[in-house]
């Protein structure tokens, strides 16, 4: 596992508490990252707790949130810059898996997945692409499954990045989340799907 001590923040949330392998973050109100496209504004002051990102590696985490209010959300984040972005994670519209990429403007898709207990993301770094895969958890005792694809976006190779967690909640304060299992490595090869 990564040293969460290793990472800074990009707008601290009014809390946060490590303890062990285990991140809690408890949001701000009226907080996102998003840039332009079909709501015509940008916000770019969501929690980001991050550290400088190799040029090519994999980056994965578990996260379970108290999800309840439109678009509280939740995941990893690649940020080379507040024009030049990827986040990745559940958001709660209609209960979806989320990926936005953002070259200047933000591209948003979703996938449904119910509501999971919680929920393993992982992004890989590999040249001019970002691959970012899922595995869903329904019940405390489930087992892990396979990554499946959410989104392979490009993103300008020669742009150095931090990558690490973020949350957001653009209609409350207080969506309380918890990050475990963050590990930084090496790009991993193998299928996408």
């Amino acid at each position: 596992m990564t040293d969460w001590q290793t990472l800074t923040w990009l707008n601290p949330p009014p809390r946060s508490h490590l303890e062990n392998t285990q991140l809690e973050v408890e949001t701000a109100p009226d907080t996102d990252f998003w840039r332009q496209t079909h709501y015509g504004f940008t916000h770019d002051n969501g929690h980001f707790f991050a550290l400088p990102a190799p040029q090519e590696f994999s980056v994965q985490v578990r996260v379970r949130g108290q999800y309840q209010a439109l678009y509280d959300q939740a995941g990893l984040m690649l940020r080379a810059n507040e024009r030049e972005w990827i986040k990745a994670g559940v958001e709660f519209v209609g209960q979806q898996l989320s990926a936005v990429v953002t070259h200047s403007f933000s591209d948003w898709s979703v996938r449904p997945v119910g509501m999971p207990d919680f929920f393993d993301l992982k992004l890989t770094r590999r040249g001019d692409a970002v691959s970012v895969q899922s595995r869903c958890f329904y019940a405390e005792e489930a087992q892990e499954t396979e990554w499946s694809l959410l989104r392979l976006a490009y993103f300008p190779p020669e742009l150095a990045a931090e990558v690490g967690v973020y949350a957001c909640s653009p209609q409350r304060g207080g969506f309380t989340v918890m990050f475990s299992k963050f590990e930084l490595g090496p790009a991993e090869g193998g299928a996408l799907y």
